[in-house]
């Protein structure tokens, strides 16, 4: 048996698409390939209802006969780690679980593609991380990681020495300009200090995110600026609770993401405006923001949403429309299964030492 479990170094790197595609790659090449997500945690609601639509994509891409509940062992929802603060949750239970599962899956299998969490911390509360998970079935690593700055690496290297050690970190979602500097610095940095890297994956509009227009028509979203520059993508949330000047240096390490926001913060929302990965400004408790900041913002081809929850709610609300984009379907697997047939040693993938 060959599991190899996906993680990555953040939320939104492609690690679903990416999972699902070396899956369809190496069931094609011959060998029979399983999959599972240990962890759920695209959840409906706190009582454990799942969405989690990973494992039926799964299913129906490999052609798989198990059900849901073996596919995702743990419904990693607020009620289960509300029960485990109360000492409630039995984490050897939930162990046993998973590897119940997985030697069920894996019967006949030469190849189970395991996808982690939405995090590295996740799963801590009942002793299943990704790294716990790994140890737990014995499973090679995969770091799927993406770069913006020099200061990635840093994170990069944190969640390496979280997870202890890698058996491949892959780069995903990479922009042209960026290119350049992660495959002649970033990788033989890396490579020097025995990381192995698995490929570089170039950004793809397409892949990635959703588009402004679509997460305000998600959350029903009133639109306040010129309805014509509602095509920006928008891949990640940042959230404005901190004062201006704090505020604008975490925007400016951001990119194409939805600022979020009290519309009765001007000041947060002037400061989004004079970064240029801020993508749109979603302002929240229905206060329509100054004049003067709907005019900067139409000078910069910033579109402005306002909706009536609190930012909380928005947060949550826009992350899921995010994490529901197109990631997760069949015709994306396809296209990414085609960037990695370009950029990805899948051959060394599938047989790390």
């Amino acid at each position: 048996m060959n599991p190899i479990l996906f993680t990555s170094t953040d939320e939104s790197t492609g690690k679903t698409a990416i999972a699902l595609a070396v899956a369809r790659t190496a069931d094609e090449r011959g060998v029979n390939t399983g999959y599972m997500k240990p962890k759920g945690t695209r959840l409906q609601s706190n009582v454990g209802k799942t969405l989690d639509e990973d494992p039926l994509l799964a299913r129906e891409l490999l052609d798989l006969d198990a059900e849901v509940h073996e596919l995702e062992p743990v419904v990693y929802s607020q009620t289960l780690i509300e029960s485990a603060l109360r000492g409630q949750a039995d984490s050897e239970e939930l162990r046993e679980r998973v590897t119940t599962s997985y030697h069920g899956l894996a019967d006949d299998r030469d190849l189970i593609v395991v996808e982690g969490g939405n995090r590295l911390s996740t799963g801590g509360i009942i002793d299943l991380t990704d790294r716990a998970v790994a140890d737990l079935l014995d499973a090679r690593v995969v770091l799927i990681a993406h770069y913006d700055e020099p200061g990635d690496v840093d994170d990069l290297l944190a969640a390496i020495q979280q997870l202890g050690e890698v058996d491949g970190v892959l780069f995903n979602g990479v922009s042209d300009d960026d290119y350049e500097d992660v495959t002649t610095d970033v990788i033989p940095f890396l490579e020097d200090r025995g990381i192995p890297i698995l490929g570089v994956v170039p950004h793809q509009r397409e892949l990635a995110g959703i588009t402004v227009a679509d997460l305000a028509d998600e959350l029903g979203a009133r639109v306040l600026t010129d309805e014509t520059s509602l095509d920006g993508l928008i891949e990640r949330v940042t959230v404005g609770a901190m004062g201006p000047e704090a505020a604008l240096g975490q925007f400016r390490r951001t990119r194409s993401a939805a600022m979020i926001t009290g519309g009765d913060r001007p000041e947060i929302q002037t400061a989004a405006l004079q970064a240029s990965g801020v993508a749109c400004l979603l302002l929240t408790g229905g206060h329509s923001p100054p004049q003067a900041v709907l005019g900067r913002a139409e000078k910069a081809s910033v579109p402005v949403l306002l909706v009536p929850s609190d930012t909380i709610t928005a947060v949550d609300r826009a992350e899921d429309a995010i994490d529901s984009g197109p990631a997760r379907s069949a015709d994306t697997v396809e296209r990414m299964r085609s960037l990695l047939t370009d950029h990805l040693d899948v051959d060394m993938l599938l047989n790390l030492n």
